[in-house]
C-alpha cells in the first residue's frame, strides 16, 4: 500500500494543475494552480452568525476538520464521535464535508439517505482499493481513501446509520438556460462573482445559491443552483426512462421514481456533478467494486453528453 500511496502522489504532482486538462471540467471542478507565494491575508477572527441558529463561531471554528460547527443541532439525531470530531489525526469529522445534515456540497457527496449497506460497500471500497477518481488530482476522492484505511468497521457502520436515518430532501434548483453567471473556482466549487454572463455551452454549472454561507460559513440550509443546456432534461428523460440501445432503463434499479430500492442508492435530486464524476469513473474503469459491475454496461456507451443529459434530467426530479 505504501507504494500505491507513492504511485498517487507522483501522479498528482506531475500532473500538470490545469482545469483545462482534467475530464469533465465542470463536473471535476479542478483548480487552476495557485499564483506565487503571496503574503496571507490575517486571520478573520471575527464572530459569525446564521439566521435561526444560536450557534457563534470563528472562520477557524467553523471549518475544524476535528469538531467544526454544528449551526442547527436540532437538524439531525446525535452524532456518532467520527460523524462529529473524525479521529486524529487521520480520519476528519464527516461532518466538515458532508455537513451535520449529509447535504454536502458539489465538490463532494450528499451523503443522507443512503442505504446502510451501500454506504459500508462504498467505504470498503475506498478502503480496498476499488474505488478511485478518474482525475487524480480530485482530492476528495483521495482523501476518502485516506479517511476509510484509517477507520474502524465500527465507525463505519456508525456513520452509515447515521446518515442512512435521515432522508434526502430538495437541495438543488435546476435552471435551463443558455447564459450563466461567471464563476470562480475556488478549491473545488464555483462561486458567482460580480454581475457577468457568459455562455453555458455543453456544461451543467453547480454553483451555491449564496456564495458567501456556503464557501465562508458553510451553511447546511444553503443550497445549490445547477444551470443546465435548454433541452437536456428532455433528452436526459428519454435516455432514462426509455429502453434503448445505449443504455438500461435507470428504474431497473434505482427504482421507478429513482428515489433508491434496496441496497440500491437513490439518484432522484442528487448533484449532477457528483452523479457525472461517479459515471465517468465507472466508465473509465477508475471505480470498481460490487456495484460498479452493475453499472459498467449501463454507461459503456454513453457519451460525456449523454451522460450530462442524464444527471440534468435526475437533478431535476423530486427527491
Amino acid at each position: 500500500m505504501k507504494n500505491l500511496f507513492g504511485i498517487l502522489i507522483l501522479a498528482v504532482a506531475v500532473i500538470p494543475a490545469s482545469a483545462a486538462d482534467a475530464p469533465v471540467p465542470w463536473a471535476y471542478a479542478i483548480p487552476a494552480a495557485p499564483p506565487a507565494a503571496a503574503t496571507p491575508p490575517a486571520p478573520d477572527t471575527s464572530i459569525k452568525h446564521l439566521a435561526g441558529s444560536s450557534g457563534e463561531f470563528t472562520r477557524a471554528q467553523i471549518s475544524d476538520r476535528f469538531g467544526p460547527a454544528d449551526w442547527y443541532p436540532g437538524d439531525h439525531p446525535a452524532m456518532p464521535d467520527v460523524v462529529s470530531h473524525g479521529k486524529k489525526p487521520d480520519v476528519f469529522a464527516c461532518g466538515l464535508c458532508h455537513y451535520p445534515n449529509g447535504k454536502g456540497r458539489q465538490e463532494n457527496a450528499g451523503v443522507s439517505g443512503l442505504p446502510v449497506s451501500y454506504f459500508i460497500q462504498t467505504m470498503y471500497d475506498f478502503r480496498n482499493g476499488a474505488r478511485k477518481s478518474a482525475e487524480p488530482r480530485k482530492n476528495n476522492t483521495n482523501l476518502m481513501i485516506q479517511f476509510a484505511k484509517n477507520m474502524s468497521d465500527e465507525e463505519i457502520k456508525a456513520a452509515a446509520e447515521y446518515f442512512g436515518s435521515m432522508k434526502w430532501t430538495p437541495w438543488i434548483k435546476v435552471i435551463e438556460t443558455n447564459t450563466v453567471p461567471k464563476t470562480r473556482n475556488a478549491n473545488g466549487m464555483f462561486l458567482v462573482e460580480g454581475n457577468e454572463k457568459e455562455p453555458l455551452g455543453k456544461r451543467i454549472l453547480e454553483t451555491p445559491e449564496n456564495a458567501e454561507a456556503t464557501e465562508v460559513l458553510r451553511d447546511p440550509h444553503s443550497g445549490f443552483f445547477a444551470y443546465v443546456p435548454p433541452g437536456s432534461i428532455k433528452r436526459g428523460e428519454a435516455l432514462v426512462t426509455k429502453a434503448s440501445a445505449k443504455t438500461t432503463q435507470c428504474g431497473s434499479c434505482h427504482g421507478a421514481d429513482l428515489k433508491g430500492l434496496g441496497p440500491v442508492p437513490g439518484i432522484a435530486g442528487r448533484s449532477p456533478s457528483y452523479l457525472m464524476r461517479q459515471m465517468y469513473d465507472m466508465q473509465q474503469g477508475a471505480r470498481n467494486g460490487t456495484w460498479t459491475q452493475l453499472m459498467k454496461p449501463v454507461v459503456a456507451k454513453l457519451s460525456d453528453e449523454d451522460m450530462l443529459d442524464i444527471v440534468a434530467y435526475t437533478a431535476s426530479l423530486k427527491p
